[in-house]
């Protein structure tokens, strides 16, 4: 009898490369989202023409041919009023509404990468936008790209006094958004009614409105519950909600380093 030969292992086969997002239809961008949902990480791939536009200190990483461009954030019209015009709006937009005051362009004359992070360790959401508006909480817009409007949304007198802060950045028109939160993200479908903690508000979009008033409880529930404001949602549409509440962790860093 011949002796049997030892079985062999099958070759190890390479790990699955994470596939690239497809890109919708319209020119939008390709795009990879990695190290999600706790630390996640954008990779966008430009084509020449193409311009993504992020926040300032955002970057990553980008390819040597990668251009960048920094630029106020506003609007871009020429002329010495419209320049007046759009440094007031990003001051607005740095003081009030909790974003940079300059915002990185970038393109590329051949095809290229840049990758950008958010400063909070959370997800990022992409939003394929084709005329409707989203609005969203301070400080969740990580980058863009096409003719997209945005503006600053006052949130009422009693948002004053809420967690996120007096004021929303609303977004409308075409191209492509990409949002964070702090912490996970979930997105659920409101047809009626629904209450979100302010500090777990991401944005919502649809035809949605909203009232910032007491968690409930009379006095004691406001003051003891630990809940403070929130949200209520009348309408049909969508909102977003985070894991996790930055507030929550401002107080607790305030805590231990009182200690």
């Amino acid at each position: 009898m011949q002796p049997q030969q030892p079985m062999q292992a099958p070759p190890p086969q390479a790990a699955p490369q994470a596939p690239h997002a497809p890109a919708p239809a319209g020119g939008a961008l390709q795009h990879e989202i990695t190290h999600g949902p706790s630390f996640a990480m954008l990779r966008v791939d430009l084509q020449p023409g193409q311009v993504v536009v992020a926040e300032a200190g955002s970057m990553v990483a980008r390819h040597k041919h990668v251009n960048m461009e920094v630029k106020m954030n506003a609007g871009s019209n020429p002329g010495f009023f419209a320049k007046v015009k759009a440094f007031l709006i990003a001051l607005i937009r740095k003081f009030v509404g909790g974003e940079t005051f300059f915002v990185n362009h970038f393109s590329a004359p051949q095809p290229g990468s840049v990758w950008v992070a958010p400063t909070m360790s959370g997800s990022i959401q992409y939003r394929r936008m084709q005329g409707e508006t989203i609005t969203l909480s301070t400080g969740a817009y990580v980058a863009s790209c096409g003719p997209l409007d945005m503006k600053m949304k006052f949130g009422g007198l009693k948002s004053l006094l809420a967690k996120e802060g007096a004021f929303f950045l609303q977004i409308s028109g075409h191209g492509d958004l990409w949002f964070n939160s702090y912490g996970g993200v979930t997105p659920i479908d409101v047809n009626g009614s629904y209450i979100v903690d302010n500090g777990h508000l991401v944005g919502f979009e649809g035809n949605l409105t909203f009232d910032i008033k007491s968690a409930g409880g009379g006095m004691m529930g406001f003051m003891a519950s630990g809940e403070g404001l929130v949200c209520q949602f009348n309408g049909q549409g969508r909102v977003y909600i985070q894991s996790r509440n930055t507030a929550t962790l401002v107080d607790w860093l305030t805590r231990l380093l009182g200690s």
